[in-house]
């Protein structure tokens, strides 16, 4: 009992709810339907003139900016620019010190002359002298080789020669050892002092015939006579006397030896002499001794090596350069003309002059400092152009030499007049990566704004004109984007019936109708996204 009086009391509500959303839906319809008749609008068609346009906004950009750079090292000589100074092209911005590479260019100079003398030196072929010297080498190494062959009979028999020469010193150097430890003899004592006597006489005899070869002259100032030398006579004499004092000092050193037996400094110099007459005894032997055994196998072939090598350079020297020499030697002067020509580039690189006209933006480096890579920026700021980031849906109604008015922020109460001097043919994909743009270049005529680069600007092009064409507002149309079909409510009388047209250009506010409606057709106006009450009855298969 009480499951049934629920489902009673359930219905009952059901019902009265129903009821109150059916009364609720059929209110709001009457009041939609009283809104729409209160704010019906509509408008004639007619005709006029259109126009479809197209905007971006960009940033102003000069065509004329440059980074320039030293292209090589060095030290700053001048830097004749600052920042902001308006240069012409090709004046003086920066200018290194060049004694450096004015020497890289003189030694460039020197080593492809070098490299050219080699090279005519090697075309021309071998002189005489050249090969005369080629043909003494192989004659001196033949001969070498046969006399070692022979035996060395030539050079045992200089050796044995040497070695008696050499023990004949020693021989003498033993008796004049003894006879510094024994002292002279009476006869070899009386020969030292007439040999004394006769030194002693010989530098008198030559001093005074010095003395008369002076020009001397009485001085009565000082009672005195004043001597004067240096002719040719004087000097000989000089020269003589000279000789005949050394001569006498001999005579002495000699008188002394043979007077005094055992002097102990004439012992120390004749063991010296015996000492080095030995050695030189010594070491002649071991050559003799050395030539007596004959040649080894080792000596033969060295001798054999020396004839082939000769006589290979003696061929070589007659068959001339052959073809990968004088190859190497002209690469040699390619590769020298290289040097000189980098070192003259290289000295053209240490003055840094303006490529065009304009103001310098930067300057990066001071006088006196080394230097190399960026050192001024400069910007033509008549060459100022707007670039506009060009969306990709308008960008195929632009074409090179359209109008455009364009307004730059700094300035918003001027209009600039240009028009479309380039147009980038590759697109730029924004930040997020989803927005495409085209940079389109404008020009901005005549004008005497102080424009700077960077600007922002914004510019409006005109797209597409049509004059004396039928119009209606644009929110007269209803787009069927199924069929992507329009129409619009056309008046007839007291209704408004639904009337197919195809359309052609449109701006922000005119639609160009080309078939389906006649000028002075009056449309409804509305929202065309919004329901509408249906005037007539549809046609063309609308519903």
């Amino acid at each position: 009992m009480r499951k049934r009086s629920f489902w009673i009391w359930t219905a009952v509500v059901v019902v009265v709810i129903g009821g109150g959303l059916v009364w609720r839906n059929q209110s709001q319809q009457s009041a939609a339907v009283a809104q729409e008749e209160a704010q019906v609008e509509t408008a004639e068609a007619f005709i006029g003139n259109l126009s479809a346009s197209a905007s971006a906004s960009g940033n102003i950009q000069p065509q004329q900016a440059a980074q320039l750079a030293l292209g090589t090292t060095g030290v700053v000589l001048e830097v004749a620019v600052e920042v902001g100074d308006q240069v012409s092209a090709g004046q003086l911005l920066v200018q290194l010190d060049t004694a450096a590479l004015e020497r890289a260019i003189q030694n460039a100079e020197q080593a492809l002359i070098i490299q050219q003398n080699n090279l005519t030196s090697l075309t021309d072929g071998a002189t005489a002298a050249q090969i005369a010297s080629a043909e003494a080498a192989v004659t001196n190494a033949q001969a070498q080789l046969d006399n070692l062959l022979a035996g060395g009979a030539d050079q045992v028999a200089a050796a044995e020669a040497s070695l008696r020469t050499a023990e004949a010193n020693v021989s003498a150097a033993a008796a004049r050892l003894a006879q510094a430890q024994a002292g002279g003899s009476a006869g070899q004592q009386l020969q030292a002092g007439n040999a004394l006597s006769a030194a002693q006489t010989a530098y008198t005899q030559a001093e005074e015939q010095h003395r008369a070869t002076f020009d001397c002259t009485y001085n009565t100032s000082t009672a005195q006579f004043d001597c004067v030398g240096g002719s040719d006579a004087e000097q000989a004499a000089r020269i003589v006397a000279q000789q005949a004092y050394a001569n006498l000092l001999a005579a002495q050193d000699q008188q002394e030896v043979v007077s005094q037996g055992g002097n102990t400094s004439a012992i120390a110099a004749a063991q010296a002499g015996l000492a080095q007459a030995s050695a030189n005894r010594d070491a002649a032997q071991a050559r003799y001794d050395l030539a007596a055994a004959g040649p080894t196998a080792a000596q033969i072939a060295a001798a054999e090596a020396n004839v082939a090598q000769a006589q290979a350079q003696r061929d070589k020297v007659l068959a001339g350069p052959t073809a990968a020499q004088i190859a190497i030697a002209e690469t040699a002067v390619a590769q020298a003309q290289l040097g000189l020509d980098l070192a003259r580039y290289n000295l053209t690189q240490a003055t840094l002059t303006a490529p065009f006209e304009g103001v310098v933006t930067a300057v990066y480096v001071t006088k006196g400092e080394l230097a190399s890579g960026l050192a001024v920026e400069l910007v033509n700021l008549n060459s100022l152009e707007v670039v506009l980031a060009m969306d990709e849906i308008d960008i195929g109604t632009i074409t090179l030499g359209q109008q455009a008015t364009i307004v730059v922020e700094s300035f918003p109460d001027v209009e600039l007049q240009g028009e479309v001097v380039a147009i980038a043919p590759k697109n730029t994909v924004g930040a997020a990566g989803g927005l495409i743009s085209y940079a389109v270049n404008l020009n901005m005529g005549n004008h005497d704004l102080l424009l700077r680069p960077n600007m922002t600007a914004s510019a409006n092009l005109v797209t597409a004109e049509r004059n004396d064409v039928l119009l209606i507002p644009n929110r007269a149309l209803i787009i069927n984007r199924e069929t992507n079909s329009y129409r619009v409510q056309v008046q007839q009388g007291d209704t408004f019936v639904s009337q197919t047209v195809t359309v052609g250009l449109r701006d922000g506010r005119y639609t160009q109708i080309t078939s389906g409606l006649n000028e002075g057709d009056v449309v409804l106006i509305g929202d065309v996204n919004a329901p509408r009450i249906q005037f007539g009855p549809p046609q063309d298969g609308e519903e």
